[in-house]
């Protein structure tokens, strides 16, 4: 009971804050935020839950409030780790929502992970409604393509020593929160080889 009573007061948190964000945009009315919060759901997973899997349709978008979520690929049995999500950031899959194609890759939580998600039904009610947050969602995945197409052009053009860098100035968080062998395979190494590699960059 107690358990259950923590994670109602843990989700009407997240509300509240969703709630707060809202109204720091100036734009919408109590009844509209309440209207606006009541369209989406909060989700807790526990470490190592999934939250879609390969051959799975995505018919829902999520946005990270505290947490991290890895994405993997499965190559002849081996994982093939491409992204970590983390608080503030989307998760969504444009083609398996719209046009309801299967995804090629798994979702995982690295973390104890919870999660605010929206059905895209409610999503296109969401935007009906309030045209401006339809607004706010195409720029914020605009931003997200640009900095997800950088981040590919890095992994191509660098060395795995220069990308560990670059995770270091850009996204130091990951190395305290994510298992050496799950940074290695986003790395493109072994783990054998980032920790040689840590070596040489302390020895410097």
């Amino acid at each position: 009971m107690a358990k259950q009573f923590s994670e109602t007061a843990h989700i009407d948190s997240v509300k509240n804050g969703i709630k707060k964000c809202f109204a720091e945009l100036d734009t919408f009315t109590n009844e509209d935020i309440d209207a606006a919060v009541e369209l989406i759901t909060i989700k807790t997973l526990k470490k190592g839950e999934h939250l879609l899997r390969e051959g799975e349709v995505s018919a829902k978008s999520y946005s990270i409030v505290s947490g991290c979520v890895r994405q993997y690929y499965l190559v002849n049995g081996e994982e093939k780790t491409t992204f970590f999500y983390t608080e503030g950031q989307s998760i969504f899959s444009p083609n398996s929502n719209t046009e309801r194609i299967p995804v090629k890759y798994y979702l995982s939580c690295v973390e104890y992970t919870t999660l605010s998600v929206i059905s895209l039904e409610n999503q296109k009610e969401m935007y009906s409604r309030f045209p401006v947050l339809e607004s706010m969602s195409r720029l914020s995945l605009q931003e997200e393509l640009h900095n997800y197409q950088e981040m590919l052009a890095t992994y191509i053009t660098t060395s795995p020593e220069e990308r560990y860098l670059n995770l270091l100035k850009f996204r130091p968080e990951l190395l305290n929160r994510v298992p050496q062998y799950q940074l290695a395979s986003y790395l493109g190494v072994t783990p054998e080889s980032l920790s040689r590699i840590r070596k040489r960059i302390l020895l410097k």
